[in-house]
């Protein structure tokens, strides 16, 4: 293999965004994913098999909101280390989103309890590395590689640079968090430690319709769903998608009140500043769906939603009005009403949530990998995780019991 160069980059800017795009999604064509059709990729277009073509996420743009809207930075906690691959001609072949981190906020995979055991034994668990989409709990390649022959080969020198790397910063650790399973895997052929959590993702099985939808349901659920859209609606509430150039300055501002307002209740300090939104707004806004809802004039929450290839992620939510199931229908339904009327083959609504599974959100596997350089702390929480592992792959089969199709309903796609 071609001897490759490993560096850091402190800032997204620091990157051409067209090589790094090339590095995040390879096979899409300038930020939209070849054969698409529209705001979505069509069923018959897609393989659901395959991984996602494009994934929002990771991509340059994504980054640079959050780097530009100050959303993170040294302040934050979120100290960005690029690490790139670059070949003796200067080509970057490969790259990684990564952070210096100094607490375990805003990540979603939890190890809390990894650094205060390792306080507590005198070790200081920050500074570590994190390899991931800050506050963006959805699955994605985080070795981005260039689409080549010898991309495997790439993606492991990327990983051990990884290594390298916290050594030289003294980290604790390397954490690639919500990366798919071929690349947990590969990981875990390096050494990495393996940990695995639970989503819940809805399936499109080709419906044609949000009531073809309902039919797949066995009669009490699909009764619940009727009742609860209905309910949520009462107040006179009107629902709208918007996207493109529909997400205006204004617009923003309305949803950032709904963001702040919930979420200084969830988190008591939220994540993203006011002009992430006009950032991402403008360099995103076909990919991005707002779905606002709105009484009396006035819109009075909405649910924000970007779009991958063959994926609707939804990311977070907020409200200035309180109405029975208004959350489950501006997050949920509607966000598999849109994924039906685009083809899209998934909806991804965040983090955690068993209440999804009655509306038709199945338990999914997430993945992550970790790199401990403490033998002694490394040797503890590789014990952790062998019996944490053993419990998801229970727990989740045992919440798949609960799904709510019909018995007769075929839930793999033909």
């Amino acid at each position: 293999m071609t001897e490759l160069r490993i560096s850091v980059a402190e800032t997204i800017d620091a990157v051409e965004a067209g090589e790094w795009d090339a590095c995040a999604n390879p096979l899409a064509g300038g930020g939209i994913a070849k054969g698409e059709r529209g705001a979505g990729c069509g069923r018959q277009a897609a393989d659901p098999s395959a991984e996602e073509v494009y994934n929002p996420f990771i991509s340059h743009a994504f980054l640079t909101a959050l780097e530009q809207s100050n959303s993170v930075g040294p302040r934050t906690g979120w100290q960005p280390r690029h690490v790139l691959a670059r070949t003796a001609d200067g080509t970057l072949v490969a790259a990684a989103p990564c952070y210096l981190k100094s607490h375990s906020r805003g990540e979603y995979v939890f190890d809390h309890g990894w650094a205060e055991a390792y306080a507590r034994a005198s070790g200081s668990y920050y500074p570590k590395l994190q390899v991931a989409v800050p506050f963006t709990p959805a699955t994605g390649r985080r070795l981005l590689v260039r689409d080549t022959a010898n991309s495997e080969n790439i993606a492991r020198a990327l990983a051990s640079g990884l290594v390298e790397i916290c050594k030289i910063c003294g980290a604790s650790g390397v954490h690639v968090t919500f990366a798919p399973e071929a690349q947990f895997r590969l990981l875990g052929e390096l050494g990495y430690l393996q940990r695995t959590d639970q989503q819940f993702h809805w399936e499109n099985r080709g419906f044609a319709t949000f009531d073809e939808f309902l039919g797949a349901l066995t009669a009490r659920k699909r009764k619940t769903i009727r009742r609860e859209r209905h309910d949520a609606l009462a107040s006179g509430i009107s629902v709208h998608w918007l996207t493109g150039g529909d997400l205006t300055e204004e617009i923003w501002e309305e949803f950032f009140q709904f963001y702040m307002e919930t979420g200084s209740r969830k988190w008591g300090r939220p994540y993203l500043t006011r002009p992430f939104y006009s950032l991402v707004g403008e360099s995103m806004r076909r990919r991005i769906v707002l779905i606002m809802a709105k009484r009396a004039g006035r819109w009075v929450a909405g649910a924000i939603n970007f779009l991958g290839s063959h994926s609707l992620y939804g990311r977070h939510w907020g409200a200035i009005e309180h109405h029975p199931f208004l959350h489950f229908e501006l997050c949920y339904y509607q966000a598999i009403d849109y994924a039906i009327a685009h083809k899209l083959l998934r909806v991804e609504a965040g983090a955690q949530g068993e209440h999804k599974i009655a509306r038709g959100y199945l338990p999914t596997t997430t993945y992550s990998a970790h790199y401990i350089a403490d033998p002694a702390l490394r040797r503890g929480i590789a014990d952790y995780l062998a019996r944490e592992r053993a419990y998801v792959a229970a727990a989740g089969a045992e919440l798949a019991t609960f799904a709510p199709f019909r018995k007769n309903f075929v839930l793999e796609p033909d």
